[in-house]
This record gives C-alpha cells, structure tokens and sequence, in this order.
C-alpha cells in the first residue's frame, strides 16, 4: 500500500515516538511535538501509540490513496476533506481507494497529525522513523515532504477488521468516506487554548536571575516568535536579566527545558531539543502541558504558572490514566 503526495503541506514530516538511547553520542531524540495527538491517532486506527506517522505545521498536505485505508487526524482543528466532503477529526475514517485528501490550515492550533493504519514504513534509523530535519536523518530520506514523494504504508493490525466491517456496512454508496458515530470525548483532550497557561518547575539555575527576573517569570506574558521551531519555542517580552555573571558548563536539557539565553528572552525546548547547553536553566513546562505549547501559532501569548514537581507528577499521572482510559475505549469499540 502506498500514499502519493501531491502537496506536500508547510513543513509535513513523518515521525514515531522518538529515536531514544543515543542522546550520549549527541543525537536528538525528536519525535511528535505534540505526543498526545500523536498517541491518540494511532489508537484510533488501530496501532501501537508509537508508530510512525505525519506530522503536519500550519498547513497540511494533498495525498492520494493508492489503496482502501484506515486513517485518523488529530490535534489542530485542521480544515480536512476527502475528495472535497467535509473529514471530522479525532475519530477513525475509512478512506476508499483512489481518493484524495487535502488538509488545509488550521482553525485554531498548528500542528496536526495523521495517523495511517499499519504505520509509515519507511526504514528505520537508531530504531526509529523519526525524521531528524537538521541531521537529515530518518523519515523519508531525512526530509520534510514533497510533491511526487511515495509514502510505503505497513500492514494493519486484523485487530480493525470488526470495525471496518461496521464502517462499510453502514456506509451510503454515494459517500467520499466512512466513519463511525463516536469521536474521543473532549474531556479526554488536553485544554488546548490560543493562549496557553503553561505549569512550570523552577529550573536548577533560576536562582542566578535577578529577583525582578524571577518574578516576571512567573508572572509576565511572553509571545511566541515566528523563528520558532521543532527545536525550540522562542520566546519574547520583558527582558529577564542574570544577576549572577557565571560560567555554565554544557549540562542536560530536555523536552520543555526553558533556557535563558544572554538576550533574556526564555527558549523552551521541544522536540529536535539538543542534548545539552549552555545556557541557564530557568524552568522545566510541564510534561503534561507540552501539547499546548506544541500548538501555539506564532504570535500566541503565553504565561508560567509555578507548580511544584509532586503537582507536576500528579498531574503526567492523570493525563496517563486519561490516555489509558481512552485505549480502553477504543479497544472495546473495536469488538463490537
């Protein structure tokens, strides 16, 4: 089974769950920028929660199917059709053989994933499809889309086989497409918001700002810069100054690490985050609250909220029991 690309979108790259256990040797983990749509679109087709897929920026791609498949769009509130009819997002969408998917921006948020039963099946690289832009690394042939490319699409699990016998049973002849009544439910989303509050742990090295700084952390709005990247989130507002002049060694830094550099406008770490850096740590998003800042468009607002790491471990927790909720779910609906 194949996908042709006819538009290959603003940036569309494929990606799994990351390329993880080589960070010592310098290579970036990358992955989803938002790991719950990520997750939550491969469940709905059936697949492993890490399976490789395609990672949509501000504006998504046109593709073909070659072949009948299972598909699932989530994230961003994407403007999708299938052969020109309206395609609803979050919930699993049989898609016939030889139509046409266009995804057009946005709504509201900025990156959307599609998720394909069976998976993207291009090679794997230090155990991972993951597409590592700066490196050329992994993906198809370490790059973003583009027209002409062929996408190879794995085998789906015959786990789906009940639910696509339902699908087509109860799909009207003249449709573009099939899917199922059902859709996952909104208190199952994280909040996305178009100006996010982002929970954040004080960093190992926020004491070295000046108490001014330190305050307008956690109590200024920062907007979000259109040089932002899968690399970083760059942020700007009020300047936050160093009242320590200190030399730092390069040091470990991570998904939502905030670094300052010497400008004073916060870095939030994302997904093709190095390995390690130089800058001051100032605070450390959330894991649970990364999603929201993965779908700021540039130009959103975004303000800190100070949490404490047991408030930060309860909340990944729940947001955990909200993904296995979900799987358990979607399971069942599959048996019926």
């Amino acid at each position: 089974m194949s996908i042709h690309v006819h538009r290959p979108g603003l940036l569309t790259t494929i990606q799994d769950s990351g390329r993880y256990g080589f960070q010592q040797y310098g290579v970036v983990v990358s992955g989803p920028m938002d790991t719950f749509a990520h997750r939550a679109g491969n469940l709905l087709v059936g697949n492993p929660p890490g399976y490789a897929a395609l990672e949509m920026t501000l504006l998504g791609p046109v593709l073909e199917f070659q072949d009948a498949a299972l598909i699932a769009i989530c994230g961003g509130d994407f403007r999708a059709h299938i052969n020109g009819s309206p395609l609803p997002l979050w919930r699993p969408v049989y898609v016939p053989a030889g139509s046409t998917l266009t995804v057009d921006a946005p709504k509201r948020g900025c990156r959307g994933v599609l998720a394909i039963s069976g998976g993207l099946d291009v090679p794997l690289v230090m155990n991972s499809r993951s597409t590592y832009l700066r490196a050329g690394l992994g993906g198809l042939k370490g790059r973003a889309l583009r027209a002409g490319d062929v996408l190879p699409v794995g085998a789906r699990d015959e786990a789906i086989e009940p639910l696509l016998t339902a699908i087509l049973k109860g799909m009207d002849r003249e449709a573009q497409f099939g899917t199922v009544s059902w859709r996952i439910s909104e208190t199952l989303l994280p909040k996305y918001e178009e100006h996010p509050v982002l929970r954040l742990l004080e960093g190992p090295e926020l004491h070295w700002l000046e108490e001014e700084s330190q305050s307008e952390l956690f109590s200024g709005t920062f907007t979000l810069q259109p040089q932002s990247d899968r690399m970083g989130c760059r942020l700007a507002g009020k300047p936050l100054r160093l009242g320590i002049s200190r030399e730092l060694a390069s040091v470990p830094v991570t998904f939502g690490t905030v670094q300052l550099p010497p400008d004073g406008h916060p870095i939030v770490l994302m997904a093709d985050r190095q390995t390690t850096g130089g800058y001051p740590r100032a605070g450390q998003v959330i894991t649970a609250d990364l999603p929201l800042l993965a779908q700021g468009k540039p130009g959103c607002r975004v303000r800190f909220q100070r949490v404490t790491l047991q408030e930060a471990q309860e909340l990944l927790l729940q947001a955990e029991l909200r993904l296995r909720q979900l799987e358990q779910s979607i399971v069942l609906q599959f048996r019926r």
